[in-house]
């Protein structure tokens, strides 16, 4: 029991000496560790009989006890002491900018939305949008596209099993022209109005995605030509590109939705490896390129979405607004869209406040 003592007197003198925590951890370890001297005697205690363990046990157990709550002690008392020296001796300097929080970018598809929004907007469109999940009358059927239309077919069209409440397939729209036929539906004409918003189609390479955006547009009124089509397209084309010499060439087409129909061709020219539109396609350097489809909405149209074709004439068009970006921004693959890759977005991503302005000019970059 002397020796206890004296070994327990020894452990506590070096425990309040200690003027480190690693100190102070070293002596926990040798007399609380699994091999400390403390640990090593309670191990006897399954040796001894039981009137030797009812006289030693209760000492080892108060030893054990009065070193552990001295490390503790010591323990604090040193946090507190280092604590109070990093106080005297650290300073905050109050006038230095606060550290840089990370910030996220506006994906260039919603950059490129928002710049749509704002030109079409000053012409006095209206934004309307729909439901993605459709049924096929508004996707194929009043747009004229009979049952046999290719694009109804499984390999082009994402079809649901379910059907609505009319017997009708459901699918995931493959454009935004379901959009323009409930506007009709619903409101009648005159009519002003783009229709943004994601479609799907069964296509994937790398300028094809399963999941593209597009945005349409649509003007019915009275006594409307191709003339307001072209007029509209070159109008906006200048404004998004940032450029009076865009020049469109105008090729006669088929779509079941309108008639007659026409594909837009734009100039454009090869600078460093990138499309840079602007100019005739005809100009030495120059080569034409397919933007956009468009046409005089088809009779049919009309009448299925209750309008009379005798007093209600209309444009449409649509094209889709990743290849805007690609196009204007001098990306070359569809699919790094759509791949979350943050360093693809801290490239390409736009400031939050890179707000579109007709004023101030649509786009952000050279």
């Amino acid at each position: 029991m002397t020796e206890l003592k004296d070994r327990t007197a020894a452990s506590l003198a070096a425990i309040a000496a200690a003027n480190t925590l690693d100190a102070l951890e070293a002596l926990r370890i040798d007399a609380l560790g699994k091999q400390g001297w403390i640990s090593e005697l309670l191990k006897t205690l399954g040796r001894m009989t039981p009137e030797e363990r009812q006289t030693q046990a209760p000492a080892i157990q108060a030893a054990r006890s009065e070193v552990a709550d001295a490390l503790a002690d010591r323990k604090q008392a040193l946090e507190a002491a280092d604590l109070e020296a990093r106080l005297a001796t650290e300073t905050l300097d109050l006038t230095l900018p606060a550290p840089e929080s990370p910030r996220g970018s506006v994906h260039p598809v919603s950059q490129v939305m928002d710049e749509l929004a704002e030109i079409f907007a000053d012409l006095g469109f209206a934004v309307k949008t729909g439901p993605e999940i459709e049924d096929e009358w508004h996707n194929f059927t009043a747009l004229n596209m009979p049952e046999s239309h290719p694009a109804r077919a499984m390999h082009d069209t994402f079809y649901f099993p379910d059907h609505d409440d009319q017997g009708r397939r459901m699918l995931l729209r493959t454009h935004t022209s379901p959009v323009q036929i409930r506007t009709m539906v619903a409101e009648g004409a005159p009519v002003r109005i783009i229709a943004p918003g994601r479609v799907y189609r069964s296509d994937s390479d790398a300028t094809h995605t399963p999941m593209f955006h597009q945005i349409e547009g649509l003007v019915i009124d009275r006594g409307i030509h191709l003339g307001h089509l072209k007029w509209t397209l070159e109008t906006f084309l200048k404004a998004f590109f940032e450029r009076d010499d865009i020049v469109l060439r105008l090729r006669p087409s088929y779509f079941p939705f309108t008639e007659p129909s026409v594909e837009v061709d734009v100039g454009f020219a090869l600078e460093n490896g990138r499309r840079v539109l602007g100019g005739s396609g005809d100009a030495p350097g120059h080569a034409w390129m397919e933007l956009l489809g468009s046409g005089m909405v088809n009779a049919r149209v009309l009448e299925m979405s209750g309008l009379d074709p005798a007093e209600w004439q209309g444009f449409a068009f649509g094209l889709g607004v990743d290849r805007l970006a690609m196009l204007k921004y001098g990306m070359d693959d569809l699919r790094a869209f759509f791949d979350g890759d943050i360093r693809w977005l801290r490239h390409y991503g736009f400031s939050a406040f890179d707000q579109p302005t007709l004023s101030g000019g649509v786009g952000v970059r050279a």
